[in-house]
């Protein structure tokens, strides 16, 4: 299968231009894309834009001629410096980079380029990944894929297996006896040599006939016949997605002020985005709760204004009622990720713990708990923090936030690509 892009190119650009730059600078476009994230809104993310990226690390690797040793030497054009002239140094101690002042210390060439809305997110998304992902049942749900499927005697040109084809004539050749070139050549000299010397021993005639013979056989068995030619086949055949249930528990009861919830609605639109962008069957489930808990839908979680007391059991219970209804345990991969100032009844925290520890953490995948805190005020000390500390190994993974500045690394150390074997 051979594709060819016939798309025209945007004015005065080269789509293979870019291409080819944005593969030679993906980990110089990918730290930029970082460090632009942390300012950018939710909204921000999805469109792309301009990101600057240092201009000596774009540099295409060059040859030039060595510092060392003395040299005299005038460039052509040169009309106000003599040979053995010495220029006086600029003041400052060197020379200035573009964007400072002339003569006022050094400063750094800076590039600007503008990614895609697919393409931003592509490298802001490029190493982060649900832990293990796979370890359930995979999914009834196919995609197509292409994968080798051995070879066939007709196909594209840009297919054609060469080893494969060489192979067969090779074969077909040996089992025809088709005579070599020089085996012929060798008796070609045996029958001038004969004639030349005229030797009685050698039968001239047969040997003439032998020669005829094999030159008839060299034409008529060719080196590489229509027959021997062999393609590359690909067939398309399904293959196995892993499906997944994210669980979004969020605390909306009224020790939540307004900035921990914009620092919890930002850390779950991140993660919204995270999903839906980089996997095909996950199934996101919201869960609010203040002293009691329902499941909503996308714009009731982000935006409604509802209140209350702080039972955070309840958002456990509405999960595991979820789980048995909908997602069973051994088909489906099953995640969750928590927001909550860490406030919670002292006559619930029991209840919490017993059932994080002994039916929401057996069933999960990966627990991910994200306190939310205000700018200051030391967070990490609330009830919620002790309790889920001493559950033991199998505790959620744990993280604090205060500004929004925050949320972006946080989400990156929750869900940075593992390398296999070792635990988040």
């Amino acid at each position: 299968m051979q594709l060819i892009d016939k798309r025209l190119n945007p004015s005065g650009k080269s789509l293979p231009n870019r291409q080819r730059f944005l593969r030679r600078a993906r980990a110089i476009i990918r730290k930029a894309v970082s460090d632009a994230s942390a300012s950018r809104s939710i909204r921000e993310l999805e469109e792309g834009g301009a990101i600057v990226i240092p201009a000596t690390g774009i540099e295409e690797p060059h040859f030039r001629r060595g510092s060392f040793g003395l040299r005299d030497q005038v460039f052509p054009g040169n009309e106000e410096f003599l040979e053995g002239d010495r220029i006086p140094r600029p003041p400052g101690g060197g020379p200035s980079g573009r964007g400072s002042d002339p003569g006022r210390g050094s400063g750094e060439d800076q590039f600007s380029i503008v990614l895609s809305a697919d393409e931003f997110l592509d490298f802001f998304l490029e190493d982060l990944e649900l832990p293990h992902l796979e370890r359930r049942k995979l999914a009834t749900m196919k995609a197509e894929g292409v994968r080798r499927a051995g070879f066939a005697t007709q196909g594209s040109p840009a297919n054609l297996a060469i080893t494969r084809t060489m192979r067969n004539a090779l074969a077909r050749r040996m089992a025809l006896s088709r005579p070599r070139p020089e085996e012929i050549a060798a008796l070609e000299r045996e029958l001038e040599d004969g004639e030349r010397t005229g030797a009685p021993e050698l039968d001239l005639a047969a040997l003439r006939e032998r020669v005829s013979e094999l030159r008839r056989r060299l034409k008529m068995i060719p080196y590489i016949d229509p027959i021997d030619i062999r393609y590359r086949r690909f067939e398309e055949t399904p293959r196995p997605i892993a499906q997944a249930a994210m669980f979004c528990l969020m605390d909306v009861s009224g020790s939540m002020t307004e900035h921990m919830k914009d620092l919890a609605k930002r850390f779950f639109m991140l993660l919204y985005v995270f999903l839906n962008k980089r996997y095909e069957h996950v199934e996101v489930v919201f869960i609010r709760h203040t002293d009691e808990a329902r499941e909503v839908d996308e714009q009731t979680f982000f935006h409604s204004r509802e209140t209350g007391g702080t039972r955070v059991s309840t958002a456990f219970r509405e999960m595991m009622r979820i789980v048995a209804e909908r997602y069973q345990v051994d088909d489906w991969n099953i995640y969750a990720a928590q927001a909550s100032d860490g406030d919670n009844e002292r006559a619930d925290n029991y209840e919490t713990v017993e059932l994080l520890s002994k039916q929401v953490l057996p069933v999960c995948q990966y627990f991910a708990y994200i306190e939310v805190g205000e700018p200051g005020r030391e967070v990490g000390m609330s009830s919620l923090w002790k309790n889920y500390k001493n559950i033991g190994e199998e505790e959620p993974a744990m993280r604090r936030v205060a500004t929004r500045e925050e949320i972006y690394p946080v989400f990156r150390e929750l869900f940075q690509r593992q390398p296999v074997g070792a635990i988040p």
